[in-house]
């Protein structure tokens, strides 16, 4: 039956280094918050599309939308182990963050070459980049080269928040671990997505 099967795929999921063994509730169906849509992103069937676009959408201002970086945040909260899979193309940044992270004019920051809104870049936010020539791993404006990921342009990633873990994977017949974080999440994380130039994210369907 069903239980037998699932219990089959969490040991080879866990075998393949998840933290813990998933269960269906872990697999988490994100929607995009369109209060934080940044105006050079459109939004695509159902929501679960995101593409950049030259041409300045016409989203209410709102105070959580994101002025300065061409990125999005989803409504759901992930707390517990939760997992979720993207496609992607192009330049992309697959990331977590509290939701406490900046989202207008960069004010009185000093450093030209750090936007503090974006993900990554500052102690709010954990962002995996990610395109066809280089592939790093930012927090805290502090970024890890990684092996470019060539095989797959499915990402998974995994949270264990209790456990202060965060795991990228890349997901084609088989899961093989790109990087892992071991933190301490003290708030509720939210997955997001920046996108760069004639680039798009997918949220897929799990």
């Amino acid at each position: 039956g069903w239980n037998k099967v699932w219990f089959i795929l969490s040991y080879l999921i866990s075998y393949l280094d998840v933290d813990c063994l998933l269960s269906p509730s872990d697999f988490l169906q994100f929607r995009v918050d369109s209060n934080t849509v940044h105006k050079n992103l459109r939004l695509s069937k159902g929501n679960r599309v995101i593409k950049y676009t030259s041409e300045k959408q016409r989203y209410p201002d709102h105070p959580d939308r994101f002025d300065t970086v061409e990125q999005v945040l989803c409504e759901e909260s992930v707390c517990g182990c939760c997992y979720w899979e993207v496609e992607w193309s192009g330049e992309v940044d697959i990331s977590v963050s509290f939701k406490s992270i900046s989202r207008k004019e960069r004010g009185d920051y000093n450093d030209d070459s750090c936007d503090p809104c974006e993900f990554g870049r500052d102690d709010q936010s954990w962002s995996w980049f990610c395109s066809d020539s280089r592939c790093s791993f930012w927090h805290n404006n502090e970024g890890t080269e990684l092996p470019v990921v060539s095989s797959s342009s499915r990402i998974g990633v995994y949270v264990d928040h209790g456990a202060g873990t965060l795991s990228f994977y890349s997901v084609s017949d088989t899961m093989t671990l790109i990087h892992r974080v071991h933190t301490t999440f003290t708030q509720p994380l939210y997955a997001g997505f920046a996108i760069y130039g004639d680039s798009v994210v997918k949220l897929c369907e799990t």
